[in-house]
């Protein structure tokens, strides 16, 4: 296809997919009883606002949207995959929310910086590195912690039977948007054909934060422990942004050898979250595609 594509971007949830453009959403959860349900909603004009075209700005408006529709479309997959059985909303879902981001912030940034604090203590009373030295390694010493730690987690959970599904919807959602950039018919046979990975996804995504910290915080220096535990944290945003802008423009330019040398590690790291989908995950996939490209479609007419 020669003309500009619109971008979409998407989501695996329990038991099916969300799908988003820039008009509207759509998620497909397959039920206990093997159907396909579909839910869909309009969103704001802060994908195709005046904001959407602020360089770093639009990048920290759309993941906090996108963590908001994400939230939404996971409370909606549990609600129809459960059954009966379990219905997930209000003061519960929000609690979850806030839990599971603090545990994320703690685990990956605080935990870190305090094993990179130790490090630079240890280095400048053991080995006798003066205090910029002792720094430096300190800050490298917290960068491949949190690293390893991201890693590990992602490949550690990988396991639990649940998560190997989500895992394998997660390619599913792939497979669909790349079958769909690269004009193919959206069929189940046809899209099982492409990749499991993409440049935008949210793995690469978190990848490009922990290099980047990396080099940012390396930049700080030493810091008293305080310091350092606040700054990580307060510095999360300006991180997100940027990797935001990093992942749009390698994902743009993707045909560039250059540039896809430069993303293989991201797209190496998307092995870890992603699994062979088989027919019918690939089937609520690209319903959920579907609908919302006919969402998408409807609003623009």
């Amino acid at each position: 296809m020669t003309e500009k594509l619109p971008i979409y971007g998407g989501q695996a949830v329990l038991e099916g997919v969300m799908m988003r453009g820039s008009q509207a959403m759509a998620v497909a959860v397959r039920d206990p009883k093997g159907e396909i349900q579909v839910h869909t909603q309009p969103l704001g004009n802060i994908y195709r606002g005046r904001f959407s075209k602020i360089p770093f700005l639009r990048g920290l408006l759309g993941l906090w949207d996108a963590l908001g529709l994400g939230m939404q479309s996971l409370t909606y997959s549990a609600n129809v995959a459960g059954g009966d059985e379990i219905k997930v909303e209000g003061p519960a879902m929000w609690g979850t929310v806030a839990t599971s981001l603090l545990f994320g912030v703690a685990l990956f940034f605080l935990a870190p910086a305090a094993a990179g604090a130790g490090v630079e203590y240890l280095s400048r009373t053991i080995a006798g590195s003066t205090g910029e030295a002792a720094g430096w390694v300190g800050n490298l010493a917290e960068g491949l912690i949190r690293l390893f730690l991201i890693i590990g987690y992602i490949w550690a959970i990988g396991f639990i039977p649940d998560i190997k599904r989500l895992y394998g919807y997660h390619g599913a959602e792939h497979k669909t948007i790349n079958a769909y950039e690269a004009g193919a018919p959206l069929t189940p046979e046809s899209v099982a054909k492409f990749p499991l990975e993409h440049p935008r996804c949210g793995t690469a995504f978190l990848l490009v934060v922990v290099i980047l910290s990396i080099l940012l915080f390396s930049l700080l220096g030493p810091l008293p422990l305080l310091q350092r535990l606040a700054s990580r944290v307060l510095l999360v945003p300006a991180l997100a942004a940027v990797a935001y802008e990093y992942l749009r423009f390698t994902a743009r330019y993707i045909s560039n050898p250059l540039i896809r040398l430069i993303v293989v590690p991201n797209l190496l790291m998307q092995r870890l979250t992603t699994r062979e989908p088989d027919l019918q995950m690939l089937e609520v996939a690209i319903k959920a595609f579907k609908t919302m490209r006919e969402k998408e479609q409807t609003a623009v007419a």
